[in-house]
């Protein structure tokens, strides 16, 4: 069977978005497992996060490592 034969008319087309995304990681080293952990937080701050949209939880593991980092470069001087 060629490549021409293959009927790909089932498959959802594949938003730009999602392959930038796949493009971006190739390459890469696998991204560390995270763990999941109940975490008590005001209310306001996480209406805050959830209202940025999909990917908040990402957005506040991306802040909480900034922070990490930042506090290790300063505790090395």
């Amino acid at each position: 069977m060629g490549d021409r034969d293959i009927d790909l008319s089932d498959l959802p087309e594949v938003e730009p978005r999602a392959f930038a995304r796949a493009l971006v990681r190739k390459g890469l080293q696998p991204v560390p497992r995270k763990e999941q952990l109940t975490l008590r937080l005001d209310a306001n701050v996480l209406a805050w996060f959830r209202a940025q949209g999909s990917g908040y939880q990402s957005q506040m593991n991306a802040l909480l490592k900034a922070y990490r980092e930042a506090h290790e470069e300063s505790m090395r001087r």
